[in-house]
């Protein structure tokens, strides 16, 4: 029965030390934001549970290994800047409207002298990030083009091989040659020389006719 008092006593000590001093885990979402300028974001910040007498503070530094100050690095709600809250004072949110280059930096948010991990906000000036995805499209397009080029001028010069080999295949060498070996004497009459002589002119006589004259 004692150590049932014992642990009774001990479970309401605990209580009442984290009602005092309440250890609440905070999130913050997302860590990272990029955005083009004149555009709006918006950084959540996450208790882990509901408190009755919740309160988020927000600040900004330029980078994470930036100490901060909780009188200049302070946010107050402006026109720049809308705080907002809701689901039992779990969610709070941070606005930034029409973002400039110079609201880049790392926020963080505080509920209850609890610090959330911060959150990186980059601004691109305006169109940055539409140019850049611009100049990837351009890139492939050289690419292409080339790739292009290349398949035309190969096509170009098989045609001309396909060309230079059917002009070769026009022309083909003969099997034998048909060389004209002359008259086989064997082979003549022995009338030959006799008939041809007739038809034979003497050398500087021009007064002899042939006889067919």
């Amino acid at each position: 029965m004692r150590w049932l008092l014992a642990g009774c006593f001990g479970l309401i000590l605990i209580n009442i030390s984290v009602a005092l001093n309440p250890d609440v885990p905070i999130s913050q979402k997302p860590r990272f934001y990029g955005v083009n300028a004149g555009r709006n974001v918006s950084i959540c910040c996450l208790c882990s549970k509901e408190l009755q007498t919740a309160k988020a503070e927000w600040y900004r530094v330029d980078k994470y290994d930036t100490v901060v100050n909780e009188i200049t690095n302070r946010i107050e709600a402006v026109k720049k800047y809308t705080f907002r809250h809701n689901l039992g004072d779990r969610i709070f949110f941070l606005d930034i409207h029409d973002v400039r280059m110079e609201n880049s930096g790392v926020y963080f948010c505080k509920i209850n002298n609890e610090w959330g991990p911060g959150t990186a906000v980059q601004v691109a000036r305006s169109g940055g990030i539409d140019q850049a995805r611009r100049s990837k499209m351009k890139d492939a397009l050289i690419i292409l083009q080339g790739l292009l080029l290349a398949v035309c001028i190969a096509a170009v010069l098989l045609r001309k091989h396909q060309q230079l080999e059917k002009k070769d295949s026009i022309y083909e060498e003969p099997e034998v040659d048909h060389i004209y070996e002359g008259l086989k004497i064997e082979t003549c009459s022995g009338g030959v020389y006799e008939e041809l002589s007739v038809y034979a002119q003497a050398d500087g006589d021009d007064s002899a006719e042939a006889p067919w004259e």
